[in-house]
């Protein structure tokens, strides 16, 4: 994979790489963020999700009408193209991750990319699916600069969700979001004399800096109605 540095306009934490591949006669970019030590996430993507600590992201984008079964797999294959070792989160998405949106809110930092084309309220009456499915998605990265606890880190994934619907409704799409959107939440690991955070709603200090940036993130991303 080659990589080239997509151009930041802000101070926030991640600056991702731009990299791309080759694969079945395509050609498929991705976005890859390198944190180093020092960083706990929480996610609920097939590779490295739950919460623990990480030391990158990659968010990669695979063509439309994806069929692999293994996900995981795919993901830590890529990864280890790109030169990644240990623990990180691996995203996946059929959206145009060069067409991602990028926000800084008083040091809260969020990425997203947006694909819109299978998308529906989250209580609906069809039947759910057992295994992976197709990658559509909106993926939202974000970190904060601070360290958060256990409880707190699933309150700003809750957070990141819902600033991530509000941006859906105001771009004109009637829906909560698709049936595969992923989250990443990204904050310091705690030191023993450093501040541990043990709230992140959307009023708290760092959960509203975390919902202006993802809103903002995601309207950035996320195509025109009729055009994605």
């Amino acid at each position: 994979m080659t990589s080239a540095v997509v151009p930041a306009t802000d101070t926030g934490l991640l600056h991702p790489r731009l990299l791309t591949r080759t694969e079945d006669g395509m050609r498929l970019p991705a976005l890859l963020w390198r944190v180093g030590p020092g960083w706990r996430m929480i996610s609920n993507a097939v590779l490295g999700g739950g919460i623990g600590e990480r030391g990158w992201v990659l968010n990669a984008q695979v063509a439309h009408g994806y069929r692999r079964t293994d996900p995981e797999r795919h993901l830590a294959e890529l990864a280890g193209a790109a030169g990644l070792e240990g623990a990180g989160v691996g995203l996946m998405t059929a959206a145009d991750v060069e067409a991602h949106g990028r926000a800084c809110d008083g040091g809260a930092v969020a990425v997203a990319t947006a694909g819109v084309r299978v998308r529906g309220w989250a209580a609906s009456p069809e039947p759910g699916e057992s295994g992976p499915q197709a990658p559509g998605t909106v993926n939202v990265v974000a970190a904060l600069p601070v360290a958060l606890s256990d409880a707190a880190l699933v309150n700003a994934v809750m957070t990141a969700t819902e600033a991530k619907t509000q941006a859906l409704l105001e771009a004109g799409y009637d829906c909560s979001g698709t049936p595969t959107d992923a989250v990443c939440i990204a904050a310091r690991a705690p030191g023993e004399e450093e501040e541990l955070h043990t709230f992140a709603g959307p009023r708290s200090l760092w959960g509203a800096r975390l919902a202006r940036a993802v809103h903002r993130a995601v309207r950035d991303a996320t195509p025109v109605p009729g055009g994605g």
